[in-house]
C-alpha cells in the first residue's frame, strides 16, 4: 500500500513537471516533439506519440513519436481508424483513457512492428472544450505498468497538452495573420503606386508569391469583348511561358478564373483534383489548392487573380480575408492605371481635335485668301502672254504687273508663316477670374450661398487657359464641399511680387492632419473611399504650373483648409471695338460680372444690346449670344425658346470651359458656333465679325 502511494505521488509530480514544461512551448513542431521526449524522460517510458484527427475525423494521424521508431512511422504516414482496432482509436471514440496491462491479451491493441517491446499501453484523449482533437499514447516494456488511478494523473497532463496545442495553434494563427496583414499592406502600398500596367502586374505577382510564400500567382484581365480572361502576368518561368502563349480562359464555369469572373465572387478549391471547375494546367503540375479572386472596381469586374499552392487545403479564413483585401488593392491599382491611360488618350484626342479644328479653319480661310490672290496673277500672266505673242509689250504696264505679282507672292508667303505659327503656338490669354469662379461653382453644383468672393479691381484678370483654370478651381471647390464646408471664401489681390496675383480659397471644412497633408498632392491618394479618384489637387497643381503659376495648401484637422494660388496678372489692352455688321445683339445671361463687363465694352458702339433671361418673347436680333453656364434658367429651356423664335442659326454659345462633346452636340443642334467667352475688346470684335 505504501509503495502504491509513493508511486502515485511520484507519478503526479512527474505529470506536473511535464505539464509545466509542455505549456511553455509555442512552436507547433517543437511542442509535439518535445512533448513525447519529456513524457518518456520524466516517466521512464519506452515510447510516447501524439495523434491528431484528420479533417474528416475518420483517422488519427501520428504527428510526433519518440525516437527512430516515431520518425519512421511519421514518414510512412501512420494513422489509425477512429473507433477501430486500436487503443488510440478506442480512446478517441469513447473520449476516455484506455489501459492495456498486457497488450498481447488486449482485444483493441494494434500490433505494431515498429514497437515490438511494448507490453503495456495507455491511450489518453486530447480534449479541448467539447472537441476531441487527438490522443496521446504512452507505452512501457513492462506488463501491468499502468493502474486505473494513473489515468487521472496522466489525463491531467494530457489536458494540459491539449491546451498547449490549442495555444500553439492560436499563436501560430496570430503570427500568420500578422504576416498576412503585413504582406497585404505591402501589396497595397507598392502596387497602388505603379501606374503602368506593364510594370504593375508582373510586380504584383512577384510580391504576392514572395510575401505569402505561394507556388504561383497570375493576373487575368477581361478582354474588350468580355468573353475571355487573358493572362497578363504570371509568376516565374511558367507564368512567362503562358503569357507568351497568349493563355486565356473563357468566362463561364469551366475554370476557376472563368467562374470567379462570371459570378463576381471568389472561388476556392482546397483540393483541385476534386474541384469540378478547376482548369488542369500542364504548366503548373504541382497545384493542389487554388483561390480565384475577382478584381472589382465600381461594380465592374476588371479581371481576376489566381493564387495557387502545392499543398492541399492551403488557404485558411485569414488567408481568404487578407488575399481578398490584396485583390481590392490590386483592382484599385489596375483601375488607376486604366484611368491614366484614358486621361492620356482623352488629352491626346482633345489635342488632336483642337489641332484639326485650327488646321481646318486656317486652311479654309487660307484657301479663299490664296484663291483671291492667285486669280489676278494667273489673269495677268495670261494677258502678258497675249501681248508678247502680238509683239505689243507695254514696258510700263509690264513693270506694274510684275510689281503686283511680287507683292501677291510675298503676301502669300507671309500668310503661310502666320498660319503655321498660329497652329504651332497657342498661348494663354487674360481671362476674367470672377467668371472662372462662377463657372466652376456652377459646374460643380456649389451653392452661391456658400461662396463669398472678393476680387480687387487690380486683380480682375489672370493669364491662363480658361478651360483648364475652371477645372482646377472646380476641383478645389469640390474638395472643400466634400470636406463638409459650410462657407468658402475666395479673395484675389496683387502681391509685392511684380505681375503676380494671389488667390486664396478658405473653407471651414474638416481639414487635414499632417499625414494626410503630406500625401495630398500624390495622384490617386484619397481619404473618401473607392468612389473618389484622388486626382483633384494633383490636376489643379498641373494646371497652375502650366500657367506659370504655383499652388500651396495649409490645413488643420477640424479647422478647415486654405489653398493659395499664385498666377500671372492679366492686362487687357484698351483697343477700339469693331462691331462689324451686327446692329442688334441679344444676350441671354445672368446679370453677372462677365455680362456687365461685356455690356461695358459695347457702350461706345452702334450695337443695340438686349440682355434678358425672359424667354416669353425674344426680340429679333442679328446675333444671339447664350452663356452655357447660365444659372437663372435651365439652358435646355433657353435653347428651346431660341428654336421656337427661329434664332438657332444666329446663336453662338459662349463658355469659359470648352467641352468637345458639348460642342459637337450644340453644332449638331444647328447653332452658328460655340466659342470661349471674349474678355477683351479685340476678342469681342472677332466674335461680332
Amino acid at each position: 500500500m505504501t509503495n502504491d502511494i509513493h508511486r502515485h505521488a511520484t507519478l503526479l509530480k512527474a505529470a506536473a513537471r511535464a505539464a509545466k514544461n509542455i505549456t511553455t512551448i509555442l512552436d507547433p513542431y517543437d511542442l509535439l516533439q518535445r512533448t513525447v521526449d519529456i513524457i518518456c524522460d520524466e516517466f521512464g517510458f519506452y515510447y510516447a506519440g501524439v495523434f491528431f484527427l484528420d479533417d474528416a475525423k475518420q483517422y488519427a494521424v501520428l504527428k510526433a513519436g519518440r525516437g527512430e521508431a516515431g520518425r519512421e512511422m511519421i514518414n510512412a504516414g501512420h494513422r489509425l481508424a477512429v473507433g477501430g482496432n486500436s487503443m488510440i482509436g478506442a480512446s478517441i471514440a469513447n473520449r476516455q483513457g484506455r489501459i492495456a496491462l498486457d497488450v498481447g491479451a488486449e482485444a483493441v491493441f494494434f500490433e505494431n512492428p515498429h514497437l515490438p517491446k511494448t507490453r503495456s499501453e495507455m491511450a489518453l484523449p486530447l480534449v479541448v472544450g467539447e472537441d476531441v482533437i487527438g490522443a496521446l499514447t504512452v507505452q512501457s516494456t513492462e506488463e501491468a505498468a499502468f493502474h486505473d488511478e494513473d489515468i487521472a494523473a496522466l489525463q491531467t497532463m494530457a489536458d494540459q497538452l491539449a491546451i498547449a496545442i490549442q495555444n500553439s495553434n492560436l499563436h501560430r494563427q496570430a503570427e500568420r495573420r500578422s504576416r498576412l496583414l503585413k504582406a497585404a499592406n505591402r501589396v497595397g502600398k507598392e502596387v497602388t503606386s505603379i501606374l503602368d500596367l506593364e510594370k504593375l502586374l508582373p510586380q504584383t505577382v512577384n510580391i504576392i508569391c514572395e510575401s505569402y510564400g505561394l507556388y504561383y500567382a497570375g493576373v487575368f484581365l477581361v478582354d474588350e469583348a468580355g468573353e475571355y480572361a487573358v493572362l497578363r502576368a504570371g509568376y516565374g518561368k511558367a507564368g512567362k511561358a503562358m503569357v507568351a502563349d497568349g493563355h486565356k480562359l473563357k468566362i463561364g464555369t469551366d475554370s476557376m478564373i472563368g467562374a470567379c469572373i462570371a459570378m463576381s465572387e471568389a472561388r476556392i478549391a482546397l483540393d483541385v483534383g476534386e474541384e469540378r471547375v478547376h482548369f488542369k494546367n500542364p504548366h503548373l503540375p504541382h497545384t493542389r489548392s487554388e483561390m480565384a479572386l475577382p478584381l472589382i472596381y465600381g461594380g465592374r469586374v476588371l479581371g481576376a487573380v489566381t493564387i495557387q499552392s502545392s499543398e492541399e487545403r492551403a488557404f485558411s479564413e485569414d488567408d481568404i480575408t487578407t488575399l481578398t483585401t490584396m485583390a481590392e488593392h490590386l483592382a484599385v491599382a489596375i483601375n488607376n492605371a486604366h484611368l491614366i491611360e484614358e486621361l492620356k488618350d482623352a488629352h491626346d484626342e482633345i489635342l488632336r481635335n483642337k489641332v484639326f479644328e485650327a488646321l481646318t479653319t486656317a486652311s479654309t480661310e487660307a484657301i479663299h485668301w490664296i484663291g483671291n490672290k492667285t486669280l489676278p496673277i494667273s489673269l495677268t500672266v495670261s494677258r502678258l502672254r497675249e501681248e508678247i505673242a502680238d509683239g505689243k509689250v507695254d514696258l510700263e504696264s509690264l513693270k506694274e504687273d510684275l510689281d503686283m505679282i511680287s507683292e501677291s507672292a510675298a503676301q502669300i508667303i507671309q500668310v503661310k508663316e502666320q498660319l503655321i505659327g498660329a497652329v504651332r503656338e497657342q498661348r494663354p490669354r487674360p481671362i476674367l477670374f470672377a467668371d472662372v469662379v462662377q463657372t466652376a461653382a456652377h459646374q460643380r453644383d456649389i451653392s452661391s450661398s456658400m461662396l463669398k468672393v472678393k476680387i480687387d479691381h487690380a486683380a480682375a484678370y489672370v493669364i491662363a487657359d480658361s478651360t483648364q483654370l475652371v477645372r482646377a478651381v472646380g476641383n478645389i471647390l469640390q474638395n472643400a464641399a466634400e470636406a463638409g464646408a459650410k462657407s468658402i471664401k475666395i479673395t484675389a489681390r496683387e502681391t509685392e511680387e511684380r505681375g503676380i496675383l494671389e488667390i486664396m480659397v478658405d473653407d471651414d471644412g474638416s481639414g487635414m492632419d499632417r499625414d494626410v497633408m503630406e500625401k495630398a498632392w500624390s495622384p490617386f491618394f484619397t481619404t473618401r473611399g473607392v468612389d473618389h479618384h484622388g486626382l483633384g489637387l494633383p490636376a489643379a497643381m498641373h494646371v497652375i504650373s502650366q500657367a506659370q503659376g504655383r499652388i500651396a495648401i495649409v490645413s488643420e484637422k477640424d479647422k478647415g483648409s486654405t489653398v493659395a494660388i499664385y498666377l500671372p496678372k492679366g492686362i487687357v489692352n484698351d483697343e477700339p471695338l469693331k462691331a462689324g455688321n451686327v446692329k442688334n445683339l441679344l444676350l441671354i445671361d445672368d446679370n453677372d460680372d462677365w455680362a456687365n463687363h461685356f455690356s461695358e465694352l459695347l457702350k461706345n458702339t452702334n450695337v443695340k444690346l438686349t440682355q434678358t433671361t425672359d424667354l416669353k418673347k425674344l426680340p429679333a436680333a442679328d446675333l444671339v449670344l447664350v452663356d452655357e453656364n447660365i444659372t437663372a434658367i435651365p439652358l435646355a429651356d433657353v435653347l428651346t425658346a431660341i428654336a421656337k423664335a427661329g434664332l438657332i442659326s444666329k446663336t453662338v454659345i459662349l463658355t469659359s470651359a470648352i467641352n468637345p462633346e458639348r460642342v459637337t452636340q450644340f453644332m449638331h443642334d444647328g447653332m452658328k458656333d460655340v466659342s470661349v467667352k471674349p474678355y477683351s475688346a479685340g476678342e469681342v470684335s472677332e466674335l461680332l465679325k
